[in-house]
C-alpha cells in the first residue's frame, strides 16, 4: 500500500539516467540511480517514457504499443524488479500515461490497424494532431474507452504501479487542443470546444483506478487550468487526486530570463506561487523535463551560463556562479514551501545539472551527449554541485518532518518590492526571503505569530555553499507590536540573496 503522505516526486527517464553515452536500462537504474533517489529524500518516483514508442527522441510521447514497456530499456521483468525494489525502499512509483494521442505510424502502432483511419481515432482532420504529428482518439467509441481503461488496469495489475501522471490532457479536453489559446475566464472552459467524451473518459479512468487501488494517485497535466479536474466526481469534478501547478515554472523562467534581479516583484511572485483553487490539490515545481528539453535550459544553467564550465570548483569565488547558486536554493525553497500538496523535481536538477536535454537526432549527428545525467559532477568532492544537492536534501527533510505540505494555513506576512523581501508563515513555521542583489538588512521587522523560533534552515549556510553570515540554531523572540494585524513582530538579520526558515519553539 502506498503510504498516505504528500508526494515528493523525483521525475526520471530511465534511458537517459546513466552517465555513459547510450540508452540506460531498467536494471542499471535499479542498481545505480534508485539508491540516489532514496538518499536524496524523495518519496515518489515518476517514470517517464515507459510505454513503447518507436522514436526515442519523442520522450515517450508517441506511443505505439500501449501494453508494452519500452523494449529498449530491457525486458518487462526488469521493470517489475525496479518497481519492487522501489517499493522495498518505501518509494511509490507512478508512471507517465499517454492517453491523449498515439503515434501516427502504420507499420507499428494503431494507425490504420484494420485498414481504416477511424477504428481508434476520429476520421478526417479531427483525427490528426498536426502540431504533434500524431493521431487523436475518438473517446465516444465504447471500444476505445474499454481499450484505454484496460490499459489503466494492466499497469496497475501486471506491474503494480502506484498511479499515473496523465500526460497532455489539455489536448484531450478541447477540440482545439489548447493550441494558441489564452484561457482568461470560465467561458473558455465551458463551451462547444470542450470534448465532453474525453472528459467523461478521464472521469471513468479515475473511477476505475481508485476502485482497483484506493491508495493510487492520479495527476493531471493540464495547462488550461480547467476547474474541477482534481475534485471528486461526486463534487462535480473529474476525479484526479492532484494537478500540476504549471504556471509556477513558467513564471520562474520569465523572472530569471527577462527581469533584472533588483526588479523582481514580490507581490506578483507571491500571487504566482499561490495562485490555485484551494479545494483542488496541486503539485508545484521549479522545473521538470519540459523546461530543459532542447531549445531551453535548466534553471541553473540559465542563471550561470558558461561559467559552469570553469567556475564550479569549491575554491572559485566567481560572482556569477555565486548568484546562480544562491537563487537556485531560494527558488526551490520558496516553491516547495508554498506548494499546494506536493512537489516535483527532474533528476539531476536538484544539484544544478548543466546544459539541456537533447536526444539523438539527425540535427545533432545522433549524439547521446546531452541525453544522459552527469552524476560524477555531484559525486566530485571538489565541485559545488554537492552543495546544492546537500541543500535540497536538508530542505526536503525539514518540510517532510514538519508535514508542512499537509497544512493549508499558508499566509503572507510581509512583501516589499523595493527591499525585495518576502515572508510568510505555514504550519507555524516562518519563511523569510531577501532576494535583493546588494542589500543585507539588520533588525528587519516583519509581522509574525507570537512565540519563539529557532533558525532551522538557511540558504546562506556554509554547508550549502553560502557565506555563513547567520549563526546556526539561533533563537528569535517575537516582540509585541500593536502596529500590525498580527500584534507581534520579529526582528531579523536578512543577508542578501538568502532565505531562512524559523521553526516554532513549543514550551513543554
Amino acid at each position: 500500500m502506498r503510504p498516505n503522505r504528500p508526494p515528493l516526486i523525483y521525475e526520471v527517464h530511465v534511458g537517459m539516467a546513466q552517465e555513459t553515452e547510450g540508452v540506460g536500462t531498467w536494471r542499471q537504474f535499479s542498481d545505480t540511480v534508485l539508491p540516489r533517489i532514496v538518499k536524496a529524500g524523495y518519496n515518489t518516483i515518476q517514470l517517464m517514457a515507459v510505454q513503447e514508442h518507436p522514436y526515442y527522441g519523442s520522450f515517450g510521447y508517441h506511443v505505439s504499443s500501449f501494453f508494452a514497456p519500452s523494449s529498449r530499456f530491457g525486458p518487462p521483468e526488469d521493470l517489475m524488479a525496479l518497481i519492487d525494489a522501489a517499493h522495498g525502499h518505501g518509494l511509490a512509483v507512478i508512471m507517465d500515461l499517454v492517453h491523449s494521442h498515439a503515434v501516427s505510424n502504420t507499420v507499428e502502432g494503431l494507425g490504420q490497424f484494420d485498414g481504416t483511419e477511424y477504428q481508434y481515432f476520429h476520421a478526417g482532420p479531427r483525427g490528426h494532431h498536426h502540431a504533434w504529428d500524431s493521431r487523436c482518439f475518438d473517446y465516444a467509441k465504447p471500444a476505445v474507452v474499454h481499450f484505454l481503461l484496460s490499459n489503466c488496469r494492466y499497469w496497475l495489475d501486471a506491474f503494480r504501479v502506484d498511479g499515473f501522471r496523465f500526460d497532455g490532457i489539455t489536448s484531450m479536453l478541447y477540440t482545439h487542443h489548447g493550441l494558441e489559446r489564452a484561457f482568461t475566464g470560465y467561458d473558455d472552459y465551458f463551451n462547444a470546444s470542450v470534448d465532453e467524451d474525453a472528459l467523461a473518459y478521464l472521469a471513468l479512468a479515475n473511477e476505475l483506478i481508485h476502485r482497483l487501488r484506493p491508495d493510487a494517485i492520479t495527476i493531471a497535466e493540464d495547462i488550461s487550468g480547467m476547474p474541477g479536474l482534481a475534485l471528486p466526481v461526486d463534487a462535480g469534478g473529474v476525479g484526479f487526486d492532484y494537478r500540476f501547478a504549471m504556471g509556477v515554472p513558467d513564471y520562474w523562467i520569465r523572472l530569471t530570463k527577462d527581469t533584472p534581479d533588483e526588479q523582481w516583484p514580490m507581490g506578483h511572485l507571491w500571487h504566482e506561487l499561490t495562485n490555485r483553487r484551494h479545494e483542488e490539490k496541486t503539485i508545484s515545481y521549479t522545473e521538470s523535463h519540459d523546461q530543459a528539453l532542447v531549445g531551453d535550459q535548466t534553471l541553473m544553467f540559465r542563471m550561470a551560463g558558461g561559467a559552469m564550465y570553469q567556475h564550479m570548483t569549491l575554491d572559485d569565488p566567481d560572482i556569477g556562479v555565486a548568484r546562480a547558486m544562491a537563487l537556485h536554493k531560494m527558488i526551490r525553497l520558496a516553491t516547495l514551501a508554498t506548494a499546494g500538496s506536493g512537489y516535483l523535481n527532474f533528476m539531476g536538477n536538484e544539484f544544478g545539472h548543466p546544459e539541456w536535454i537533447d536526444f539523438p537526432r539527425e540535427g545533432n549527428g545522433w549524439s547521446y551527449r546531452y541525453a544522459r545525467r552527469q552524476w560524477s559532477l555531484v559525486d566530485d568532492p571538489g565541485l559545488k554541485y554537492q552543495l546544492l544537492a546537500r541543500f535540497d536534501g536538508a530542505m526536503l527533510r525539514l518540510i517532510e518532518a514538519a508535514d508542512l505540505l499537509s497544512t493549508s494555513d499558508l499566509m503572507p506576512l510581509w512583501e516589499h518590492d523595493g527591499d525585495e523581501v518576502l515572508a510568510f508563515v505555514r504550519g507555524g513555521y516562518v519563511f523569510a526571503f531577501n532576494f535583493h542583489a546588494e542589500r543585507s538588512f539588520t533588525d528587519y521587522a516583519i509581522p509574525s505569530p507570537s512565540g519563539s523560533f529557532r533558525l532551522a534552515l538557511n540558504t546562506d549556510d556554509h554547508r550549502f555553499g553560502g557565506h555563513g553570515r547567520l549563526l546556526p540554531d539561533q533563537v528569535y523572540h517575537a516582540l509585541k507590536d500593536p502596529n500590525n494585524s498580527w500584534g507581534t513582530r520579529l526582528s531579523l538579520y536578512l543577508p542578501t540573496r538568502t532565505g531562512i526558515v524559523l521553526a516554532p519553539i513549543f514550551s513543554k
